[in-house]
Order: C-alpha cells, then structure tokens, then sequence
C-alpha cells in the first residue's frame, strides 16, 4: 500500500458517512475525492488510491449513504442532491486538513452523476473533474425496471462489470456490496438527478477527462455520449475505451487509463 489509510466520519445530509482518507508517503500537492459507485463502497478502489497517493494525492473517498459502512438504509437514496452535498463536505474536510490545495473530483457511474451534479452546483469548487462510466445520461436498461410493479429482483451481474474475471468474482464475494434488487425510490431519485443534469449548466472552462468503456451494457455509450457532448467546455478529454466494459478502473486495461488521470490531475493541478 502506498501512503498510509485513516478512517474518518463526518456528518451527512442523512446520518454518518464514513470516509476513506489516502496520505501520500511525503507532502501532498493535491487533494482528489474519489465518488464510487451505486451498490458499491470505497474500498473496491484500494488500488486507484494507490496510485493517486503515488502521484501526491491526498485522496478522500467517502462510502455514500445507504453504503458500505456509511449509515442509511441499504441502497436507499431519496435525493442525489443529499448525496452530492455529502460529496462537498467531504471536499471542506479534506481543504479544513489541507488548506489551499487544489481540489480534483472522480466521480465513477452514480458517482459520476454526482460528479457532474456537483460541478454543476459548486462550478467554483473544483480545480479538474473525472467521470468513469458516468450515469449522467441515464440508463435504459436500469431504469426500465420502474415500469414494473412490483421491480424485479435484478441485481447486477458481476460479469458486465470488467474482462477480468477476477474482478466480479471478488464483486460477488464482497459483503460490503449490495447483491439485492434495485429499490424504487432509488431510481425515481436517479432518473430526477439525471434530467437536473440535462437542465442544468455546462462544464464551462473546467477541465474535464471522460472515460467510458466501449461496451459498457451497464450505462451505455450511446446514452452518455449526447448529455457529455451537451455539457460541453472548453477543456474536455474523452477516452473511449475499446472492448472495455463498466468499470474502467477494473479493467484489464486500468493501468492505462490510470497513467492518463494521473496526467491529466498533473496537468490541471
């Protein structure tokens, strides 16, 4: 492990959300939150804070509500916008330990939908934004399941998440992740965050890197693409990664996509 680990709690929108903080071996020159995804917690991204330490990130990577050791009811979430206020007070906490260090948000699928809520809600907070696999353009497949009553027991198939094997067999054997159906109140709050998003104002001049797997079954290519082009700027990276599937940072080719957020944090930072 690169740097050392501390777990930290702060005070959420809707009880205690527990934060995963990376220090890097010596003086951090940036701070990054890392926004995991739905279902999910942040200790699936031991290795990605691996490397952002390695770089001299300070990294902060919060479980959301309803998961991983946050508090909440299980995958429950009632408004996104709760959950990107979180995000930001994630982001006061790291800049009440580090002040005056640039800020970088990742923000992979739901939490790429916060990311691109909150660069839209604090569009003077950040200094770079990373989005993998973002839902920001919604997903048919997912949110189809809200026009049966009652939504059908389809969890995530740990298969459609990486080419690598390895990844969702440790996915499937994760007591930390939830294996259960969908739950309506989530995705009513989903398809609302996504159309604020469509309302919503453009990235304008913050730099953005996009990163999307070309054969994502999860949040399709085909539907992120419109909203990312939308959203637009004046400084946005997209890499489209070919064979790829949901999670590009459990990917057989993280290690590339990696080396370019690091360069792209180095640049912006």
């Amino acid at each position: 492990m690169i740097g050392t680990e501390t777990d930290l709690e702060i005070d959420g929108t809707r009880g205690r959300v527990y934060v995963r903080r990376r220090d890097p071996d010596g003086p951090p020159r940036h701070i990054v939150v890392l926004a995991h995804g739905y279902g999910e917690h942040s200790g699936r991204y031991a290795h990605v804070l691996d490397r952002l330490a390695r770089d001299g990130g300070v990294v902060y990577a919060p479980d959301h509500l309803g998961h991983g050791r946050s508090e909440g009811d299980r995958v429950v979430v009632e408004d996104v916008e709760d959950m990107v206020t979180d995000v930001d007070r994630v982001r006061l906490l790291a800049l009440e330990e580090h002040p005056g260090l640039p800020v970088v948000l990742l923000g992979h699928s739901m939490g790429g939908l916060l990311a691109t809520r909150y660069a839209q809600r604090f569009p003077d907070a950040l200094t770079g934004l990373v989005l993998t696999g973002p839902v920001s353009g919604g997903s048919p497949g997912i949110f189809g399941l809200l026009e049966y009553d009652p939504i059908p027991e389809v969890p995530i198939d740990p298969a459609v998440l990486s080419r690598d094997p390895a990844v969702g067999e440790a996915y499937a054997a994760d007591p930390l992740v939830w294996h259960g159906p969908f739950k309506r109140p989530t995705l009513e709050a989903f398809v609302a965050s996504v159309q604020a998003i469509a309302d919503g104002p453009g990235f304008g001049d913050l730099p953005v890197l996009w990163v999307h797997g070309e054969d994502d079954q999860l949040v399709p290519l085909d539907s992120t693409r419109p909203v990312m082009e939308k959203l637009g700027g004046s400084d946005v990276t997209s890499r489209i990664e070919p064979g790829a599937r949901h999670e590009v940072l459990n990917e057989t080719t993280n290690d590339a996509i990696l080396d370019d957020i690091s360069a792209f944090i180095a640049r912006v930072a």
